[in-house]
């Protein structure tokens, strides 16, 4: 039987979603060898096609696009589930963009939600960006290491307990200006396997999805393994609020608000009514 590397993140939601079939709980026609990496560094692996299935920041979409195809099921999207700025007192964003300001990552999604949140990021005249991995963001705002941080993932229930406040919720921001879902992440095939594996691997995914649906509990063990210093209560929040029906279908919505956060920043400033 054949088998297909995948990469995706440690994160409650992944582990989550795609334990049943990295478990062979589902039917598949081939197995599944797990690679479980920080976003960025899939991000960053696939610039080289180094998986067959990988997870991928939409941010990252438009540089790997000639490497990766994008499938329907195992996307991370919907309402409610954007990155934050955090910082330890109340600011504005033009004022946190000129500090030094912590990212998880260049080509994550959160960083172009950031860019096309405040345009000017980057330019010489402002602050310095600081990338960090995403669960050392929190820490390095508290302890003053740097003046603000983008989070993502479990940071954005946690932020409160270490004294910081939320300068803006791009998830927020982007659904004002778009009406469209957040769209963060998706699963990706590489370019050139063939139609079939890849139509076979999209409906495994589902499968997945859709198993962890019916059987939550199933998961539990595989999800704490990964999770050790999260609690329960942030693991099931996590879940909860970025594994949604998108996660088994992107549909046609989340294909719109997929190919307007891939396109150019003038295009996702526009309002819509």
């Amino acid at each position: 039987m054949r088998t297909l590397t995948f990469g995706y993140s440690p994160c409650p939601n992944d582990t989550f979603a795609f334990h049943a079939l990295t478990h062979g709980l589902v039917d598949a026609p081939f197995r599944i060898e797990p690679v479980l990496l920080d976003i960025e560094e899939l991000n960053r692996r696939a610039h080289a096609g180094e998986f067959d299935l990988t997870k991928l920041s939409v941010g990252a979409f438009a540089a790997v696009g000639d490497r990766y195809r994008l499938l329907r099921s195992g996307a991370a999207l919907g309402q409610g589930v954007g990155p934050l700025v955090v910082a330890r007192s109340p600011m504005a964003l033009a004022d946190a963009v000129r500090g030094r300001l912590a990212i998880p990552g260049r080509e994550t999604t959160a960083f172009r939600l950031l860019r096309l949140a405040a345009p000017s990021l980057g330019e010489p005249s402002l602050g310095e960006v600081v990338e960090l991995r995403y669960d050392r963001i929190l820490r390095a705002v508290a302890d003053g290491t740097v003046d603000a941080g983008l989070i993502i993932h479990e940071s954005r229930f946690t932020y409160g307990e270490h004294g910081l406040v939320c300068v803006i919720d791009l998830g927020d921001w982007w659904e004002a200006e778009t009406g469209l879902p957040v769209p963060l992440a998706g699963i990706c095939a590489r370019a050139d396997l063939d139609a079939d594996t890849v139509q076979v691997a999209e409906r495994a995914i589902r499968d997945s999805v859709q198993y962890a649906f019916d059987h939550p509990a199933a998961s539990r063990a595989y999800v704490r393994e990964h999770a050790q210093e999260m609690s329960d209560t942030v693991c099931d929040a996590h879940i909860a609020l970025y594994v949604n029906a998108y996660s088994l279908d992107v549909g046609e919505q989340g294909m719109r608000a997929i190919e307007r956060l891939v396109s150019d920043a003038p295009h996702a400033t526009e309002r819509h009514g």
